[in-house]
């Protein structure tokens, strides 16, 4: 059974959004080179743990009535924390804007905001979510 099209208007409207800006970054006039910073990746990031939340709460509930399908979506779960511990990490080897250093993802160490301390919190608060749920061989393995 298909679902109906307005089942998920907000994933939808994230989808396009993405799509988009993708367009945009690849189809520009002129020509230019473009190179993310700081603040794409600290979006991008936002979106991969919105996306990581989600699909733990898509595991949870689909797992019981359906063990294979929660074992796919457990394995999605996994590949998407490593892909935002990659952001992560991109992020702080980017060279830090006027008035930030960032080199530590420490909160304490990088007074001075946004989008420096979000990713830095973000990144922290869903760590502990996946080491609650996972062990670390399964979210440090590769991709099968």
């Amino acid at each position: 059974m298909t679902s109906p099209p307005d089942a998920s208007p907000y994933l939808r409207a994230a989808t396009a959004g993405l799509r988009h800006h993708t367009r945009a970054l690849t189809n520009g006039t002129p020509p230019v080179h473009r190179t993310a910073d700081r603040a794409h990746l600290d979006t991008v990031h936002a979106h991969l743990t919105a996306l990581h939340q989600l699909l733990d709460r898509l595991t949870e509930l689909t797992r019981p009535p359906h063990p294979t399908a929660g074992r796919h979506l457990a394995a999605a779960h996994t590949l998407v924390w490593q892909a935002a511990a990659e952001v992560h990490n991109a992020f702080h080897t980017l060279p830090a804007t006027a008035g930030g250093n960032g080199s530590d993802c420490e909160p304490k160490a990088l007074p001075q905001g946004p989008p420096f301390l979000t990713i830095c919190h973000r990144h922290l608060a869903t760590g502990h979510a996946v080491r609650r749920k996972t062990t670390p061989a399964d979210h440090n393995a590769p991709a099968s």
